[in-house]
């Protein structure tokens, strides 16, 4: 695999994660507990489908410069199929209730933040310049997350038990966010790519601060699916997966080519 090659798979990864997650999150709209958290649900989407925008278009260019096609963020969202797709697991998780969906959003917003601050050193100026327009937003991000955690952690029984059982299930895909693979290496070596290992214990260390004053406890598990080469980022996704890409490719699908 060349490093042109090795780049764009890596941006594949930081794009598609957001945009599967932006897709979930769409999925609350008319359906959220109160207006405000529809609106506010919506726009945290807004922000991370904008991110993967940013991310794609780098892709493409690299696509291009490599004697590719250069696909642009629409091709690279609508027409590929499930394999081709290298987000995490975390993020193609149903929504389940609202409590699951803040513990998705939670967990992923505490290591996004944490990977987007260290790529705003990359040796790839792009990569940089978008890594430091994104982890504004996500500060947001991840201080809401983690307000709404605690808010339902410690609020009544029955959100407290809805969150802790949210925690425990989801815990199983974060492993994943710290597993690294020849791509990720070769890109971390060259000062491209974030060494992800780098950060599960400050990430580890948010969380269960977070946890603690939530009166949640930390997932005793150590079983994490998406080790060993056979994650998301790998192509690798749940059945659930293929089920959200029939709903948000359906229009392209349809009428290919088809332009607003």
């Amino acid at each position: 695999m060349t490093v042109e090659r090795e780049l764009f798979d890596y941006l594949l990864r930081l794009a598609d994660s957001p945009l599967i997650l932006a897709q979930r999150l769409g999925e609350w709209v008319g359906k959220a507990p109160a207006i405000e958290e529809d609106v506010a649900l919506t726009n945290v989407g807004l922000d991370l489908l904008g991110q993967a925008r940013l991310w794609f278009g780098h892709a493409g260019d690299v696509e291009r410069r490599a004697g590719g096609p250069g696909r642009d963020e629409d091709q690279l969202a609508f027409l590929r199929d499930t394999r081709e797709f290298r987000n995490l697991l975390l993020v193609e998780q149903p929504n389940g209730n609202f409590a699951d969906t803040l513990a998705r959003q939670f967990l992923f917003d505490r290591w996004h933040f944490l990977v987007l601050r260290a790529l705003t050193a990359s040796r790839d100026a792009r990569i940089g310049e978008i890594a430091a327009k994104a982890v504004k937003e996500v500060a947001y991000h991840r201080q809401r997350s983690a307000d709404w955690v605690i808010r339902l952690g410690d609020g009544t029984e029955l959100s407290h038990t809805r969150m802790q059982a949210a925690i425990d299930r989801l815990w199983t895909f974060t492993g994943e966010m710290f597993a690294v693979d020849a791509v990720e290496l070769a890109l971390i070596d060259a000062g491209i790519a974030a060494d992800v290992r780098a950060l599960e214990a400050p990430w580890r260390d948010e969380v269960a601060t977070v946890l603690g004053e939530a009166t949640l406890a930390v997932p005793a598990s150590t079983h994490m699916q998406g080790r060993g080469g056979r994650g998301g980022k790998q192509g690798h996704h749940g059945e659930a997966f293929g089920h959200l890409l029939a709903e948000m490719q359906f229009l392209q699908r349809a009428y290919p080519g088809a332009r607003w």
